[in-house]
């Protein structure tokens, strides 16, 4: 079994090839179990969420633990960690033990830009990334393989953190400020893309300009929010997995005041197969809203293994007779 840390993860799984290999998973399918979900109560701790998502297709198997600690960020840690488990689904022997805390934020912003290439305007140019995190920092490189990003702004509850990402940005060649005024900055981008631990909504409907795309990966608990309930308000609405309407506050409040049809809201697997379009016109605003699943990981995984995995030697011909 192969031990595969975070830095080959990041190198086997770069933007353009990620984005394909979820296309090419969320067209043909893959068989996703339900997550199992535990509250892990450590002495004098806040508690901490436990995930363990498992998926399979074709020759593969694989499993995620992901843990989530919302206290992480007073001790200067990462809220999310997680270790991936890939197996011959054939025998169950394992093939692979990855750094889940990449493959995660990389598939995670992955699928979003994999959204965007059937929701968002093919010229949207300005991307505003909400939050200053794990997946925020990756955002930007994401969403430029799938539309032209020219012009990157950044909001964060603690605006030093913005400013240094930002400059991170600047120095990667990028065109970035960070911001301070969260509703002008909502209105005149083309892109909006939360990634936070917010439990009230950040971005209005009111401040989205006619024609943007809202993207929303943060919240994953009825609790949590980044959207308020006129985002969805006439827009059109993917998610990753129909799961997200039991269990993100963001999609929860709307259709509870019947300000979102679920009936109306499609998947990235519609999508995919062709089932169902993306958007309409160039007037319409969009939003996605993920809260992960086991197949974007198994994806990612099976890329991972396939970019690291020895050449096997090729089969010699049968003798002829």
């Amino acid at each position: 079994m192969r031990v595969v840390d975070a830095e080959a993860v990041a190198a086997a799984l770069d933007w353009p090839r990620l984005v394909a290999a979820l296309r090419e998973l969320f067209a043909c399918g893959a068989t996703v179990p339900s997550r199992h979900v535990h509250v892990v109560q450590a002495p004098g701790a806040e508690p901490v969420t436990s995930l363990l998502m498992p998926a399979w297709h074709g020759p593969y198997y694989g499993l995620k633990a992901i843990n989530i600690a919302a206290g992480n960020a007073a001790r200067g840690l990462p809220g999310l960690h997680a270790v991936y488990l890939l197996f011959d689904a054939a025998t169950g022997v394992p093939l692979a033990c990855m750094d889940g805390d990449e493959l995660t934020a990389r598939r995670t912003v992955a699928t979003s830009a994999l959204a965007a290439s059937w929701l968002a305007r093919p010229d949207a140019r300005r991307l505003l990334v909400v939050g200053a995190g794990r997946l925020a920092r990756r955002l930007p490189w994401a969403y430029r393989a799938v539309r032209p990003i020219e012009e990157v702004q950044i909001w964060a509850r603690r605006p030093e953190q913005a400013r240094a990402l930002a400059d991170e940005w600047r120095g990667q060649g990028l065109q970035a400020r960070a911001v301070d005024d969260l509703e002008a900055a909502v209105r005149r981008a083309d892109i909006v893309s939360c990634a936070t631990l917010s439990t009230a909504p950040l971005v209005h409907g009111a401040s989205l300009a006619a024609g943007s795309h809202l993207d929303l990966i943060g919240s994953f608990t009825p609790e949590m929010r980044e959207a308020d309930e006129a985002c969805f308000a006439g827009a059109r609405v993917a998610v990753d997995t129909d799961e997200a309407l039991r269990k993100s506050g963001d999609l929860i409040a709307p259709v509870a005041g019947g300000v979102l049809d679920p009936t109306a809201v499609v998947t990235l697997q519609h999508l995919a197969r062709g089932e169902a379009g993306g958007r309409q016109s160039a007037a319409e605003r969009t939003v996605f809203k993920s809260v992960g699943m086991a197949l974007e990981d198994l994806a990612a995984a099976i890329l991972v293994h396939r970019s690291i995995a020895p050449a096997q030697p090729e089969r010699s011909s049968p003798p002829e007779h």
